[in-house]
């Protein structure tokens, strides 16, 4: 072929290449424009899937959670046996129809009456009766064990049967009391109040305390830490108090001078209180903090569960 022809035809040929890759271009724009316009459509159809599958899935992928059942502990009847055994021992089949009589027979009306014929100026009746000991059985059952005080001396206790409703709301004396021996006595643990607490500062902000404590002279607030809340037993039971000995659980308490602040110590203390009456001999465990060179009150731990402590 010619040079002149070869030259026309490649002139020819470039606009057509160039053509060819405009276009291309031209079909990648468009079908990128329909995949963004796809996607766009596409989002509120998929958000219309997605709410309404949403209930079925949250559903399915939560667990069920058990139901918790409370049941109710059973009711002890110890209450029930002792009113019961003050009315038979107080109770004669010789006057059934006392108000004694008439209560033990309502509360157990198997049960046989005691035939009571004392001699004249016997204590045939107990000062007090107290339930000391409870211990159920299947069933329904329990066997409650009572105590009962005369003013001689004498201490009987007896082993009453008793049946108990399903839901603790009905009691039966199912037979007639028996006389058991006691309780045996428990060993008691080692006390930990073993350091012997010397007189001294101490000692002195105890005697203190139960002064104003016991007696109502002075003010309780201020032998108290700060943060703790405590009145004076009102009206006062005592006339005066004084502080026969002080141990306590830790070395620390028996230093002769007052520790750094923020020491605790724990006290046994150890009053002779007076009343009109007599001298009686009590005891009191207290928690004591030190704060500027001297010891101030934390907590009165004996009988806490009425709210004697810090708060």
């Amino acid at each position: 072929m010619a040079p002149a022809k070869q030259a026309s035809q490649s002139k020819a040929a470039a606009p057509m290449a160039a053509d060819a890759r405009l276009e291309a271009m031209r079909r990648r724009v468009r079908l990128s424009r329909l995949a963004v316009w796809t996607v766009i459509a596409a989002g509120p159809i998929a958000l219309c899937v997605a709410v309404v599958s949403t209930p079925a899935t949250v559903q399915a992928a939560t667990p069920a959670k058990p139901t918790a059942v409370r049941t109710a502990a059973a009711a002890d009847p110890a209450g029930y046996a002792q009113l019961f055994v003050s009315a038979w021992l107080r109770s004669s089949a010789n006057d059934a129809t006392s108000a004694q009589a008439r209560l033990a027979q309502a509360l157990a009306p198997g049960v046989e009456l005691p035939l009571q014929d004392p001699p004249a100026g016997a204590q045939s009746t107990p000062q007090s009766v107290t339930a000391v000991r409870s211990a159920q059985r299947s069933g329904g059952r329990w066997s409650v064990t009572v105590a009962a005080q005369y003013a001689d001396g004498r201490l009987r206790y007896y082993a009453v049967p008793v049946a108990a409703g399903g839901a603790g709301a009905s009691f039966a004396v199912t037979g007639a009391p028996g006389v058991v021996a006691g309780p045996a006595r428990a060993a008691a643990a080692k006390s930990p109040y073993r350091v012997t607490v010397p007189e001294g500062e101490l000692s002195s902000a105890v005697g203190e305390f139960f002064t104003a404590y016991l007696t109502g002279a002075g003010e309780v607030s201020r032998y108290l830490a700060p943060g703790v809340a405590l009145s004076a037993l009102s009206p006062a039971p005592y006339t005066a108090v004084s502080v026969q000995q002080v141990s306590a659980a830790e070395e620390t308490a028996a230093a002769a001078r007052v520790p750094a602040d923020g020491t605790k110590v724990h006290v046994l203390v150890q009053v002779e209180a007076q009343d009109i009456d007599g001298r009686w001999p009590l005891a009191y465990e207290l928690a004591l903090t030190a704060r500027s060179d001297r010891w101030e009150v934390a907590a009165l731990e004996s009988g806490t569960a009425q709210g004697g402590g810090a708060r």
